[in-house]
């Protein structure tokens, strides 16, 4: 199993010297990749709640986001051969023309190192700001996914759907990789699961507990099978929110949450399940990441790190 990074993203270590840095360290201790995720704002007074959070109230690293495709942009920069991704974009936000030129923008000055992370998104306050429809949510990213694959590989890009067209044009330049860069989708549902299997390159995942674990990799590998992939090499990203502590935490501990030999216990687990890549993010730690504290914590859990 391979293991990435998060970025810093959210709250107040997110800034240009933070993302520098961290990309610079994950590179040089080995990491295999570097991850942001995409929130547009924090909603005061949620029409729905975030995922998990009684109540509708959101993380308070919502607060203060930076945008994922800059930060992505700023790693790629310091960068030479780590790969970058974002888990996820989220579908509604963009135009296809646009989001299509903006990614193969990037992919191009990484180099093609770039993995595309795709989601329909959830929160109805979003939505509205952008002026998206929450309805149909499925079908528009479905051809939204066929529209930027058209953009991405056609010479002479030509697309006409039920909510989308592009008139006949040279969309240049072209995706170092080709056809087009690893597009994951993310989400939960069978839907998104076939979606995945049928118009994606992988899956991605948020923070799936252990417990739930083997039941959602099954459930992917099952609608790869059904597409006709092979179940067994198709990719499943998780993204792994940790803390890391001074002492062990013990039994009843999150996931991910405890000292070095406890999270490397997890990440094993993680393996062990069927995972291929597992990111893991400390946008999320208690009182917000501090980045001397996170460059200490890299070295700690670094690839080949020893207990």
């Amino acid at each position: 199993m391979k293991i990435g990074f998060g970025l810093p993203t959210a709250g107040a270590w997110a800034t240009p010297a933070a993302i520098d840095a961290v990309a610079r360290r994950a590179e040089s201790l080995g990491y295999s990749s570097l991850w942001t995720f995409q929130r547009l704002l924090y909603a005061l007074e949620p029409r729905n709640e975030y995922y998990g959070a009684p109540g509708g109230v959101w993380p308070e690293a919502f607060k203060r986001t930076l945008d994922p495709i800059v930060v992505l942009t700023l790693a790629a920069a310091c960068t030479r051969a780590i790969r970058i991704g974002v888990s996820v974009l989220i579908v509604p936000f963009y135009e296809p023309i646009v989001l299509a030129k903006q990614l193969a923008t990037l992919d191009y000055a990484s180099n093609g190192r770039l993995d595309v992370g795709l989601g329909i998104g959830w929160s109805l306050d979003e939505f509205e700001a952008v002026g998206a429809s929450a309805t149909r949510r499925g079908a528009r990213a479905d051809e939204f996914i066929r529209c930027l694959k058209t953009v991405w590989s056609q010479e002479r890009v030509e697309f006409a759907g039920e909510f989308y067209r592009i008139p006949p044009c040279r969309v240049e330049p072209k995706p170092v990789q080709r056809p087009h860069p690893p597009i994951l989708v993310g989400g939960y549902n069978d839907a998104v699961l076939r979606r995945a299997a049928e118009l994606g390159d992988g899956y991605t995942g948020g923070n799936i507990p252990l417990a739930d674990l083997a039941t959602v990799v099954g459930r992917v590998r099952a609608a790869a099978e059904r597409a006709g992939r092979d179940p067994a090499i198709f990719p499943i990203v998780c993204r792994g929110s940790f803390n890391l502590t001074a002492e062990p935490l013990g039994a009843g501990r999150r996931a991910l949450w405890g000292s070095a030999d406890e999270i490397r216990d997890d990440v094993r687990r993680y393996a062990a399940a069927g995972v291929t890549e597992l990111f893991l993010d400390p946008n999320f730690q208690p009182g917000g990441a501090v980045l001397d504290r996170v460059l200490l914590q890299m070295e700690a859990l670094a690839p080949g790190a020893r207990s």
